[in-house]
């Protein structure tokens, strides 16, 4: 998985998600909120990332697994955000739809290798 789609996008989503929390904290947003935000949404690359390094393809589905899952989590705080008003709903949009797109990303991945595991 050297340079795929996926690592791809799920980096960039988590230097989107850095600078969105940057901003956040300029504006006094509550801390505790911008930190689950951080944690979850650099969270899915890290998961995407390791998952390059699976010791064979049922931990390679857990990784990428354990990334759905932070991708889920992520777009929970920036609804809570947005619902807030604590976000720019520019920014929140964008990296909504980011996270939607790594979202279906991983499912395929995962329906794909779990496929191949089965025959």
């Amino acid at each position: 998985m050297e340079d795929s789609i996926l690592r791809t996008k799920s980096r960039q989503y988590a230097l989107d998600i850095i600078k969105a929390c940057r901003e956040m904290r300029k504006s006094r947003v509550e801390y505790a909120l911008i930190d689950q935000l951080m944690r979850s949404g650099t969270s899915v690359g890290a998961n995407v990332h390791e998952a390059q390094y699976a010791h064979g393809k049922k931990d390679f589905v857990s990784k990428l697994e354990i990334a759905l899952k932070e991708c889920n989590e992520s777009s929970y705080w920036l609804d809570l955000l947005l619902s807030t008003q604590s976000i720019d709903p520019r920014t929140c949009k964008k990296l909504l739809a980011e996270c939607d797109e790594i979202r279906r990303l991983l499912i395929s991945s995962i329906l794909t290798v779990k496929s191949k595991l089965n025959n």
